[in-house]
């Protein structure tokens, strides 16, 4: 019988040389979880998600380079799709993990793309929630800053989610490295819809539909074959992962089937 890790254990991965944490909760089929920017593993926890999922599964949230307790370097360099996507495999590698169903918001499902690109092979499903693989402009606002003025880093994510932040969010902003996720921010987001053909295995995808990406996420979805949409109502970019009384219902559903087949 295989022994699992338990959350207590403060588990971290080495990849490419920087320590890379995650935790683990529940029993049950895999599930992994990739946060937003700015973000981190907990913000799981903290907004429902990870009490309801782990009575079904077992629950894996990294913190993603330069977020929670991973490393976090300030060159630019370090934050490439390939490597994130090469973070995600090496936890998976560590527990033996052949095949995953995939959860990332935001950030963390501009890593998903990344690993269909990658590591097709490792993902049984996708859940996708406000991203889209298509080219995105909008973060060289953060071009030039090196993250020492806060105000600034936040007016340049403003810019970016293309929405006001609550004083509550940028709070909990301001209590990152902003230095590495400036570096971070900088790495550029290129166009990947060549990959939508490949999007053959089971995909759920929401966002809200007061976030900019609401449009481009919905059109993505209709061209995979066997993709669903969930339209978030009245939720922004930010709301979307703070929704889980919205989001849930959908991805339980979504997550029963893939365990069905």
């Amino acid at each position: 019988m295989q022994t699992r890790p338990n959350i207590n254990t403060m588990p971290f991965v080495v990849s490419a040389g920087r320590r890379i944490h995650y935790e683990i909760s529940g029993e049950g089929p895999d599930l992994f979880l990739h946060h937003g920017f700015t973000s981190s593993s907990q913000a799981w926890r903290f907004f429902g998600f990870t009490e309801v999922l782990q009575k079904h599964y077992r629950v894996i949230a990294l913190d993603a380079l330069g977020h929670g307790l991973s490393d976090k370097p300030r060159e630019t360099a370090a934050y490439t799709l390939q490597q994130r996507s090469q973070d995600v495999l090496a936890i998976l590698d560590a527990l033996k993990i052949n095949q995953v169903n995939y959860c990332g918001y935001s950030l963390g499902g501009w890593v998903g793309y990344g690993l269909m690109r990658h590591a097709r092979d490792r993902l049984q499903s996708l859940i996708l929630g406000a991203a889209h693989p298509y080219a995105d402009a909008s973060w060289d606002a953060f071009k030039g800053l090196d993250g020492t003025d806060a105000e600034a880093f936040i007016a340049a994510f403003e810019g970016v989610l293309n929405e006001r932040i609550s004083p509550e969010v940028k709070m909990m902003i301001r209590a990152n490295d902003l230095p590495a996720l400036a570096a971070a921010a900088q790495q550029p987001r290129v166009s990947m819809e060549e990959l939508l053909p490949l999007i053959d295995m089971p995909c759920l995808m929401f966002c809200g539909d007061a976030d900019a990406r609401h449009a481009a996420i919905r059109r993505c979805a209709g061209l995979l074959p066997r993709a669903a949409f969930v339209s978030l109502p009245g939720v922004t970019h930010f709301g979307g992962l703070m929704q889980s009384k919205l989001v849930l219902p959908p991805m339980l559903d979504f997550l029963a089937a893939q365990t069905r087949t």
